[in-house]
């Protein structure tokens, strides 16, 4: 039965009102839904989308145990901020699930991207880098980064260079072209078309250019 923390709608509840609505606490707010039977909760459907969330939470607490390069607080701004630009109302650890799932239903391969930083902010000489953490072997082969002075407005492009199974980066590149000394960026990794990785995108990471 429903628990009521004071009379019904007005502070909220939590619980079911004889399988007719639910009423539970989400991100702050009070809600209601109807009470829903699930007709087969164990279809193969079900269970892969299921066997995609337990290897992505697995994936993300590998990565944020890492010795070196592990998943930081950094990344998860980043990743916040990538939700942020898909209109999502989510947390980086959910938007990390997410995307490793679409890219498994896609038949690519995940990536977690950690200790994504800055090597130089000059325009004229540019470096980034990404640590890469792939569900299988060495697959990511090539990609670019995006640059844009907001999180949805990433319109330039610079070829990323790869070492397999270690990381993605931009030593030394001129970008003077379209990065101005004082101005915030966003920057972001994603992977190319038809990559054995395509679709694992790294968060949206931001700097200042100096």
């Amino acid at each position: 039965m429903a628990k009521l923390k004071a009379p019904l709608l007005s502070l909220g509840a939590s619980g079911q009102i004889a399988k007719t609505l639910v009423f539970f606490p989400w991100k702050g707010i009070n809600a209601v839904r109807e009470y829903v039977v699930p007709s087969n909760p164990k279809t193969a459907s079900q269970t892969s989308q299921r066997g995609y969330i337990t290897a992505a939470v697995a994936a993300i607490h590998t990565a944020q145990a890492l010795g070196t390069n592990p998943l930081d607080s950094d990344d998860q701004v980043a990743y916040s901020a990538l939700a942020q630009a898909k209109g999502k109302i989510m947390t980086w650890f959910n938007q990390v699930v997410k995307l490793w799932a679409d890219v498994e239903v896609a038949g690519d391969v995940p990536v977690i991207y950690t200790n994504g930083h800055t090597l130089n902010t000059a325009p004229a000489a540019f470096g980034f880098e990404a640590y890469i953490q792939e569900e299988t072997g060495s697959q990511l082969a090539a990609g670019k980064f995006y640059f844009g002075t907001s999180k949805t407005n990433l319109i330039h492009s610079k070829a990323a260079s790869v070492t397999a199974g270690s990381h993605v980066y931009l030593e030394g590149q001129d970008c003077s072209a379209f990065l101005t000394a004082g101005v915030k960026y966003y920057i972001q990794f994603r992977p190319d078309s038809g990559d054995p990785c395509e679709g694992a995108d790294s968060g949206i990471y931001n700097f200042l250019a100096t």
